[in-house]
């Protein structure tokens, strides 16, 4: 009787094989964001997603933007690929085009806005009663525009 050994091929292959699909993949998700109440068709809706507090609400700290013609009623946008997580989102309704959200005194908004959660704010918003989780299936939130 003889005994027969696997090559060392087949076994690295078997190993590498065994390694690579214990390996978790991370998966992407989706958010669809729905702003309500928009007021006119003038301009267009910018939508900022943010991944942490710090820069919250400042248009060059954000994950990514989104911009849309507006319209009145209801615009949509969506942000792809995103890991599951926790996000915010700020949405403003530029309406003179001019690429910026316009506040009387530099404090207080002249444009429609609206944030992620819809909280009641009597100074600037923060990141925390915005943030929202994001589940690994993606998700869909409402903000409503405020004017």
């Amino acid at each position: 009787m003889f005994h027969v050994r696997p090559a060392p091929l087949l076994i690295g292959v078997l190993v590498l094989g065994g390694l690579v699909s214990g390996v978790a993949t991370t998966s992407a998700a989706d958010l669809s964001v729905r702003l309500d109440g928009v007021h006119s068709a003038s301009g267009s809706v910018r939508v900022m997603l943010f991944d942490r507090a710090e820069g919250f609400r400042k248009e060059e700290k954000s994950l990514a933007i989104r911009q849309a013609a507006a319209s009145p009623g209801t615009v949509a946008v969506t942000f792809e690929g995103l890991a599951p997580g926790r996000y915010a989102v700020m949405a403003y309704h530029d309406e003179n085009g001019d690429g910026a959200l316009d506040r009387f005194l530099g404090m207080i908004p002249t444009e429609g806005y609206g944030l992620s959660n819809n909280p009641e704010v009597t100074g600037p918003p923060a990141f925390e009663d915005s943030a929202f989780a994001l589940p690994d299936g993606g998700g869909a939130i409402t903000v409503t525009m405020r004017y």
